[in-house]
């Protein structure tokens, strides 16, 4: 398999979550705004959306959006306990907790991302956020992970979109419980080795 990833993007869920499952697979770096690839490989030919992540299967099929992706990479290796069996009230939980983390944070960030944004909607943006994030809190509640103790797709989401904050002046520490949530998951030598590979941490 082949992920196309860009450093520090959504893509990088998908990149912990396939480490995270011991899948092998071949990281390929899109630059700039998805134009070309590392190789300079034509990355409107891998996915007419021009956008990461995507993740070329050994069939040759591609895959995107990263709420589709996170599922097939735990489908793929069940034993890594990267998602609750299917049909499972459990795993009904997680797609909502992908839908909640893509729908309500990871898209009040592209204000902040988007040329031409003004300061009254960044300030618009953090206050969304801020609500979004008190709810997650309080869901996570004295649990390690958003499923329980056990480390699933959706915390791998999770992190890259908290991630963020400390790009457009959202200081974490206002939720201390999503800091410390934060700082476990970024121990997690999947994670650790992740975020190597994109060049986000020495």
């Amino acid at each position: 398999m082949k992920l196309y990833f860009s450093p520090g993007a959504c893509s990088l869920a998908s990149h912990i979550a396939l480490l995270e499952a011991g899948v092998d697979f071949e990281a390929v770096k899109v630059e700039g705004r998805g134009q070309k690839t590392a190789g300079g490989e034509d990355y409107s030919k891998v996915t007419a959306k021009g956008y990461v992540p995507a993740l070329r299967l050994d069939d040759g099929m591609v895959l995107t959006e990263g709420t589709a992706i996170l599922p097939y990479i735990a489908d793929r290796k069940p034993a890594s306990n990267l998602a609750p069996a299917a049909g499972t009230m459990g795993r009904y939980r997680l797609h909502e907790w992908l839908g909640y983390i893509n729908s309500e944070l990871h898209k009040n960030f592209s204000p902040f991302f988007a040329p031409g944004t003004t300061d009254d909607q960044k300030v618009a943006a953090k206050t969304n956020l801020g609500r979004r994030f008190d709810f997650a809190q309080t869901e996570l509640g004295d649990k390690s992970f958003l499923m329980g103790e056990s480390f699933t797709v959706a915390d791998a989401y999770l992190f890259t979109v908290l991630g963020w904050c400390a790009y457009v002046g959202i200081d974490l520490g206002q939720w201390p419980g999503l800091k410390a949530y934060h700082g476990r998951v970024a121990a997690r030598p999947a994670v650790q080795a992740a975020l190597k590979a994109e060049g986000l941490i020495k």
